[in-house]
């Protein structure tokens, strides 16, 4: 559990990092923090020219944060995840050494973030990505959803939590190749090779030179996001919604800590006595 790391290619020039955190890889604010850390020092190894992310989880490749813990820590869990999360983010896009996505099953939430920011993305033919944030009571990864697909599908992904298949990615042009799964890493593999045989100092400026024209900043532009995000914290509609989530109860039937369940009181009706 957690995340590991192997070294394969050719003297070791690849780092394959698996992402491990049952159930679905929802990352608590301690795991987006190691996974910025372990993607950090793997860049600035002269050893590593490609590192390639991927998932030990059956099911998918991530499903977002960990619920539980913003729900049950309060603003400052909220600030400590979203933090986090965007440390992640931002060291996948200023890793010093490209990165490679490989995506299976489901890729949703900060999935989309994390693929979003890598530099190539190949994904299994059962793969399919969405943003469920507005459900949950949230915002954030819109960003990265629209360097994966076309800003107005992004808006109605976005807007409508709807998944969207691998092949239309692919067709899009931000998928290089949909595969079955069992090959999803040799291919992964074979591209990082690729690169991997190439001078590592000039893959190091081509990385930094294709960040410098990027027509948008990603970090401020999901630092943004981040604020919308916390303001409908100081609402009841975001833990409502996460506690529905949690509870598995439809929004709005479960009492929430400093909120009254709609249409009933937050204490006891004071009366006065006959």
């Amino acid at each position: 559990m957690g995340l590991t790391i192997e070294r394969t290619g050719e003297r070791d020039s690849i780092a394959e990092i698996a992402i491990d955190f049952p159930p679905v890889n929802a990352l608590d604010s301690h795991g987006f923090r190691a996974l910025a850390e372990t993607v950090t020092a793997l860049g600035r190894d002269p050893s590593v020219h490609v590192v390639i992310l991927h998932s030990a989880i059956e099911k998918g490749f991530m499903a977002g944060v960990d619920v539980k813990e913003m729900t049950e820590g309060g603003p400052r869990a909220v600030i400590a995840v979203s933090r986090a999360n965007a440390e992640a983010y931002a060291a996948i896009y200023d890793c010093e050494v490209p990165v490679i996505a490989a995506v299976h099953g489901f890729c949703l939430a900060t999935g989309v973030g994390i693929a979003g920011n890598a530099d190539i993305v190949v994904a299994s033919d059962d793969a399919f990505f969405g943003l469920p944030e507005v459900d949950r009571g949230g915002l954030g990864s819109s960003t990265q959803l629209q360097r994966l697909v076309p800003m107005h599908k992004a808006r109605w992904a976005a807007l409508t939590c709807a998944r969207i298949p691998a092949t239309d990615l692919l067709r899009w042009g931000s998928v290089e190749r949909v595969v079955p799964r069992a090959e999803l890493l040799t291919v992964a593999r074979e591209i990082a090779a690729i690169i991997a045989a190439k001078s590592p100092l000039v893959i190091r400026r081509a990385k930094e030179s294709l960040n410098a024209i990027d027509p948008i900043d990603v970090k401020r532009s999901f630092r943004r996001e981040m604020g919308f995000t916390f303001e409908l914290n100081l609402t009841p509609v975001a833990d409502e919604a996460r506690q529905a989530f949690v509870t598995k109860q439809p929004v709005g039937t479960q009492p929430v800590a400093g909120h009254a369940v709609p249409g009933q009181p937050l204490t006891e009706p004071v009366t006065e006595k006959p």
